[in-house]
C-alpha cells in the first residue's frame, strides 16, 4: 500500500466493514513501540449516538410511509 501525494491511503473495504470505519467516523493515529496504529477516536465516538454509525447502512427497500406504519403498529 502506498501513501499518495496528499498523504492518504485507502483502507481496504473488508477492514473498513469489519472495524466499523464508515464515512464520517473519526479516527486517530496512535504511536506505540515504533509502530503506528489507526483506531476510532474514542472521545468523538462517545459523544455521538450509537446509532449514528449506522446512518446510511440500511438495506431495507421500504418507503418512509411503510417504515412509519411499522413503528406505529398500523
Amino acid at each position: 500500500m502506498r501513501v499518495n501525494s496528499k498523504g492518504q491511503v485507502t483502507i481496504p473495504k473488508r477492514i473498513r466493514e469489519q472495524r466499523g470505519l464508515h464515512p464520517n467516523v473519526e479516527v486517530e493515529f496512535v504511536e506505540d513501540a515504533g509502530r503506528v496504529y489507526l483506531q476510532k477516536n474514542r472521545q468523538a465516538y462517545q459523544r455521538r449516538s450509537r446509532l449514528s454509525d449506522l446512518h446510511g447502512l440500511a438495506t431495507v427497500w421500504m418507503t418512509t410511509e411503510e417504515i412509519l406504519a411499522l413503528t406505529r403498529g398500523d
